[in-house]
């Protein structure tokens, strides 16, 4: 049998112990080191998502001022035909209220020509 030293012994011990903290140590920094870049690369696709979010509501605010202008326009162009509306009313009403007058004027002339018909009906025979 060999004889084992006992300050081999305890300087092998001292370095399998150094080799388990300097592994610990090493896959410490690699947990920490894969984290950060994990964050970071969260950060700039934060910031990405964030930038085309802003985009789009920027688009948006960009349709509702057209959409504003538009409506603006179409205000414009309904206050230009309000005379005219109000002239065809104007209209509509004289044609009722003529109607009217030659609806009258025809049962009075049916009725004249009732007379006219009997007064010749009654001139003729006699």
């Amino acid at each position: 049998m060999a004889s084992v030293n006992p300050a081999v012994a305890e300087a092998e011990a001292e370095a399998v112990g150094r080799r388990d903290e300097l592994s610990e140590s090493l896959a410490e920094l690699f947990t920490n080191v894969s984290l950060m870049v994990r964050g970071e690369l969260q950060l700039a696709l934060l910031e990405k998502m964030n930038d085309r979010v802003s985009q789009e509501y920027s688009n948006y605010g960009d349709i509702a001022a057209g959409l504003r202008v538009f409506v603006e326009q179409l205000n414009e162009k309904n206050r230009g035909f309000e005379d005219y509306v109000s002239q065809i009313d104007a209209i509509d009403q004289q044609v009722t209220e003529f109607e009217a007058v030659v609806s009258m004027l025809d049962k009075h002339v049916a009725l004249l020509e009732k007379k006219v018909k009997s007064a010749y009906h009654i001139s003729t025979t006699q």
